[in-house]
């Protein structure tokens, strides 16, 4: 999970989807790949990109 075009979404492989501006919405479409992609044999995991959690903190 990455911010694109001022939004959150997933990316995998170059595509981007799940596009919200929710953070929860985008992290349940991620698990929703995610779990698609185990229950297909394939090893995954998700990983969120910016989001540091400590705004404004010095």
């Amino acid at each position: 999970m990455l911010r694109h075009s001022g939004l959150w979404a997933v990316e995998h492989d170059g595509e981007h989807f799940g596009h919200s501006s929710d953070k929860e919405i985008t992290k349940a479409a991620a698990n929703r790949r995610a779990r698609q992609m185990q229950d297909n044999g394939r090893a995954c995991q998700v990983l969120v990109a910016g989001d540091l959690g400590n705004f404004g903190v010095r």
